[in-house]
């Protein structure tokens, strides 16, 4: 979905959203102020290049950082739970990956994970992307507005729209994507 179509979808159902970033570097939440009227839905946006600033501002686990490294699952979806708390916005979402041009936290270049959080739960996926560091965040960008756009319609269904209501128990659900 694009940035405008999203605006679109939140501004109708009046919902907020937030972002977390790393590889990135605030490309989402870019994206999305590039529309107009996104004031009424985007609270704002954490660009958590360091990991420090991942576990310090956002709230993921230092220990988990330490053990697998930036580039993992769990650590896109507590960067999303934790914009999401921050910020206080209805969704989170997040991107880390590896954008190049050399591999790291043992994984390859193109290897990006998206996290997104909301009333009914956390979930993420994988991506390999192909291509330069600029193809690898672009895709990145496009797979977060899409992530979102597919929790809006999840909220929809689910009823859950509107409100923070913390963190959920259940460990986040994966789904792994390559082009």
């Amino acid at each position: 979905m694009t940035a405008a179509g999203l605006v679109r979808v939140l501004t109708a159902r009046g919902l907020t959203v937030a972002t977390a970033e790393s590889l990135t570097g605030g490309l989402v939440c870019a994206a999305l102020t590039d529309v107009p009227g996104a004031s009424a839905v985007v609270r704002g946006g954490v660009v958590s290049y360091a990991t420090d600033v991942k576990a310090g501002v956002l709230g993921v686990d230092a220990a988990l950082l330490a053990r697998v490294g930036a580039v993992d699952a769990r650590v896109a979806a507590a960067m999303a739970e934790g914009v999401r708390r921050v910020l206080g916005a209805d969704v989170g979402v997040s991107t880390t990956g590896v954008a190049g041009p050399d591999p790291a936290d043992g994984q390859p270049v193109g290897t990006v994970f998206v996290g997104v959080s909301s009333s009914a739960g956390t979930r993420t996926e994988r991506h390999l992307f192909s291509g330069g560091r600029d193809t690898v965040r672009r895709e990145s960008v496009r797979a977060a507005l899409d992530l979102v756009a597919a929790e809006v319609e999840n909220l929809r269904d689910t009823g859950r729209e509107a409100g923070y209501g913390g963190p959920t128990d259940a460990p986040p659900t994966t789904r792994e994507e390559a082009p």
